[in-house]
């Protein structure tokens, strides 16, 4: 760990008063849960977005390596016992972190395969369109074999979700017969979902509109029954 990282030293002072910091947690929102706090003040929801977001800003920035925790206080406006309090440290940190990132995609109406696909992929095409999320998506990808945690935790409440949406309109086209009874589900999501990944960090044009269309046709005339 980083001096900078380092928890601070705790005086009789620090005992006594809480670290005044520049987030009010007298704000009147709610406290958000916390079965493991330590006793003391509630913690204010406000605070934790306020850490939360220069978290991710910080990342994006300089990925995991670059990230500290006195970086984090400053631009979050609070004190480094603040977050401390929250937070063992910063891949604690940035585990919960990286569950903000997650942005469920719009649920499958199911009247048509196409219709649901082209639905998803497009709003998997706006959200890959944030070049900040695009740089996080490459960092953790990049920095997976130095932080397993990360990745791993990445994938399971990011990647993962969104998969699971593509494969239940897969697996629905199959059942109602719109889609070859043989028809490799997995294949197609990686082949779906790829394309939008791939013209998104690759090309530094903007996803045109439309492109979400030509991904599901090019694909269905494939898939589709005979």
């Amino acid at each position: 760990m980083d001096a900078a990282d380092a928890p601070p030293a705790m005086t009789a002072e620090a005992t006594i008063a809480p670290v005044s910091e520049a987030v009010s947690e007298a704000d009147g929102l709610s406290p958000v849960p916390d079965e493991h706090r330590r006793p003391g003040r509630p913690r204010s929801e406000r605070a934790d977005r306020a850490i939360i977001e220069a978290t991710l800003s910080l990342f994006a920035e300089s990925g995991p390596a670059g990230l500290c925790i006195e970086k984090v206080a400053a631009r979050a406006g609070v004190g480094k016992a603040t977050i401390y309090r929250r937070w063992p440290g910063k891949e604690d940190l940035l585990l919960e972190a990286i569950t903000w990132l997650k942005k469920p995609l719009p649920e499958p109406r199911g009247r048509s395969v196409r219709e649901d696909l082209v639905v998803v992929l497009q709003a998997l095409c706006e959200q890959f369109a944030d070049p900040r999320q695009t740089r996080e998506f490459a960092l953790l990808l990049g920095e997976g074999a130095k932080y397993p945690r990360l990745i791993a935790q990445y994938l399971e409440t990011v990647i993962e979700p969104r998969r699971a949406v593509i494969r239940m309109v897969l697996r629905r086209g199959v059942a109602t017969g719109e889609l070859r009874e043989d028809t490799d589900v997995d294949a197609a999501m990686f082949m779906l979902a790829g394309a939008v990944l791939a013209r998104s960090r690759y090309s530094s044009d903007p996803v045109e509109p439309g492109y979400a269309g030509r991904i599901v046709d090019e694909l269905l005339s494939g898939l589709a029954a005979r």
